[in-house]
């Protein structure tokens, strides 16, 4: 199981493979804006990966259209709804 590691509080937590980064963050109890509910649809709970990014999910077509209107993304922007875990373990900094 992969060890989701939360920035800026520094926070870890064991997380199932294939869950989404949104999934294991409410699921710990980390605070995330999510307007839209996981449909790619609001960029809301927009994150940057710091670590682990080969092993997430590949970004589908709505998540890359979504990311391209945000302000400030990066190479290691992801939306935290859409990016599913792997075997791995991934370092995530929260924006908000």
């Amino acid at each position: 199981m992969p060890m989701l590691t939360i920035k800026p509080s520094g926070k870890t937590v064991q997380s199932a493979e294939g869950m989404s980064i949104l999934e294991a963050l409410l699921a710990a109890g980390e605070p995330i804006m999510h307007k839209c509910d996981g449909k790619a649809e609001c960029g809301s709970c927009h994150i940057f990966i710091n670590e682990g990014r080969k092993t997430l999910s590949k970004i589908q077509r709505s998540e890359n259209e979504r990311l391209d209107a945000i302000v400030g993304v990066s190479s290691q922007s992801r939306l935290a709804c859409q990016a599913k875990l792997g075997n791995e373990d991934v370092t995530v900094e929260l924006l908000s």
